[in-house]
């Protein structure tokens, strides 16, 4: 998608964090924006503040995790806008500590925003994305940890290696239909990823049954990769969706993570 003035792209996650910088991205290439979030005034200030650069803003208040909520925010999309052309799923949080100390409300809500929660927009807006016949472009937020196992995020694994499956099947899926597919796998972004628990629904523990990430920031040297801005994050992902690639990798500093994983694989057809 060469040309993205005047096209339409729906952005969950997108009042704070990537999908917020991804947006700011697309509005000044002249995209209309339908913003989602769960917090409603984080959402309002984004539309706001996207609005006063003269694109079409919609805001939408959604818990992706609930099929129904994302079906009303595909009708509310294509009844105001008339067409999406892109989809960024990207929304998503984040449980700290070993697997062995996870209950399974914690086990639940990850999947349900971090995994059901792509699949439900693909569920939602795809069919009439191809229907429309028109370019187009599907984009999932996953992780670094969709690549490689991180130690105490195995929920979080379990649904970013879920998410990168989805996008690699979907890439090869839609090939002639003119929809491309990327999937972003960053380590470390200045998001607020690593205070999810702010948004923990009540019938799973509430936020204060979270286990926080670990400390996000480059003052923890126990975690690899650079911080890196999140404005630096969605211009690569403007970028992907322009020229049509796969895999969006901003942390040069997980190549040698992610070889030695799929070495380990192949050494095991040699024992």
């Amino acid at each position: 998608m060469q040309d993205l003035k005047d096209k339409v792209a729906v952005i969950t996650g997108g009042a704070s964090g990537i999908g917020l910088a991804t947006a700011r991205q697309l509005a000044a290439r002249g995209t209309h924006l339908v913003l989602t979030d769960i917090e409603s005034g984080a959402l309002e200030a984004a539309v706001t503040e996207l609005r006063a650069t003269g694109v079409k803003v919609e805001g939408v208040v959604c818990d992706v995790s609930k099929l129904d909520q994302v079906q009303q925010l595909a009708d509310t999309a294509f009844e105001r806008m008339g067409a999406v052309h892109i989809l960024f799923n990207n929304a998503g949080i984040a449980v700290g500590g070993p697997i062995l100390e996870m209950t399974h409300a914690d086990w639940q809500w990850t999947i349900d925003v971090d995994l059901w929660g792509p699949i439900h927009g693909v569920e939602a807006f795809l069919p009439r994305m191809v229907d429309q016949a028109e370019p187009g472009h599907i984009l999932f937020t996953a992780s670094f940890a969709g690549l490689v196992p991180n130690q105490g995020l195995g929920p979080y694994c379990v649904a970013k290696y879920g998410v990168v499956a989805m996008a690699e099947v979907l890439q090869r899926e839609l090939r002639d239909t003119g929809i491309g597919v990327s999937v972003l796998c960053p380590m470390r972004v200045g998001t607020n990823i690593g205070n999810s628990e702010r948004n923990r629904p009540a019938e799973l523990g509430g936020p204060e049954e979270t286990s926080p990430v670990l400390d996000q920031s480059e003052d923890n040297e126990d975690l690899a990769g650079r911080v890196l801005d999140v404005n630096d994050v969605a211009a690569q992902v403007v970028a992907a969706v322009e020229s049509g690639q796969l895999y969006i990798l901003p942390h040069e500093e997980s190549r040698e993570s992610i070889r030695r994983r799929f070495e380990r694989i192949d050494r095991t057809f040699e024992q």
